[in-house]
């Protein structure tokens, strides 16, 4: 995996996704103070409009990687990537059984 830089924008609530609680929440002093600034992903505050952070990402995204619907985040970090070698090693095929 690669490390992506995602700048999480604030929504019109001031929610963004966070990595690290693997949820949205709202980006108010409570969270930067409680988890971002203890964070070692956090990378700054993206001129106050939401925050930057990094971290290794399997899913096919540019870097860096803007995000301006958190929920639409969540759900795509929920899906597990797997590259198609990955698939045989875990011993899993991509073929239903013979019947």
């Amino acid at each position: 995996m690669k490390s992506i830089k995602h700048i999480n924008l604030k929504d019109e609530k001031g929610n963004v996704y966070c990595c690290l609680r693997n949820k949205v929440v709202c980006l108010d002093e409570q969270q930067i103070q409680q988890f971002c600034s203890g964070c070692g992903m956090l990378e700054g505050f993206a001129g106050g409009l939401g925050v930057e952070c990094v971290w290794n990402d399997a899913r096919p995204v540019l870097d860096p990687h803007i995000a301006d619907n958190a929920d639409e985040e969540w759900l795509s970090n929920q899906i597990k990537h797997m590259s198609p070698g990955a698939h045989a090693a875990a011993g899993l095929s991509s073929l239903p059984p013979q019947t």
